[in-house]
């Protein structure tokens, strides 16, 4: 067996297995330099992410308000004329009734105060400066003749209304007004 030598005694051996365990070290480095390489990419990412969303979180907290707000409006469209909400401050929902009646020529500037302390002429006050065109006709009679000549002059629409309003107002004025009944002592029994 000539040309055939013991492998074991090879000189050459040596240096194969210095290679490959430097070979082995190689790809270890390498392995974990691809690997060091992969999750700082993934780091980075994780901030662009992170940086983009907060950039965008004002933009979609506007966005929020402006689809709130045009919900709002959509819904204050669909509500009738009566029922959307007026931004100055006004009494106690009232019926067309004093649209229907014949109406009198306003009294004086509006910019100066009431003619009285009157409850009347406050709310008078308070409603033209809501609308400067509103008027109030002159009711001359007694509080039944006055409601006789409203409900002539109103349609059975208002007029229900209008005594809805009345009935809220009643109760209004006899929650306010009552008075506490004072508890008698029961005697007590004796047995």
């Amino acid at each position: 067996m000539a040309g055939y030598e013991n492998v074991s005694s090879s000189p050459w051996l040596g240096l194969s297995s210095l290679s490959m365990s430097c070979r082995s070290a190689w790809g270890r480095k390498a392995a974990l330099s691809t690997l060091s390489i992969l999750v700082a990419l993934l780091i980075a990412g994780q901030a662009v992410t992170i940086y983009f969303v907060y950039q965008q979180s004002g933009q979609i907290s506007k966005l929020t308000k402006t689809s709130q707000t045009l919900q709002l409006e959509a819904l204050q469209r669909k509500l009738p004329a009566s029922a959307k909400p007026v931004k100055k401050m006004t009494m106690v929902n009232m019926p067309m009734a004093m649209r229907v009646l014949p109406l009198a020529p306003p009294e004086g500037n509006m910019d100066t105060a009431p003619a009285s302390n009157k409850t009347e002429d406050q709310v008078k006050h308070l409603l033209l400066q809501g609308d400067p065109g509103k008027f109030f006709p002159t009711l001359k009679d007694n509080l039944m003749g006055n409601l006789k000549k409203m409900k002539n002059t109103m349609t059975d629409v208002d007029w229900k209304s209008f005594e809805s309003w009345m009935h809220k107002w009643l109760l209004f004025e006899m929650a306010k007004n009552s008075k506490p009944e004072k508890r008698k002592a029961i005697p007590a029994v004796k047995g």
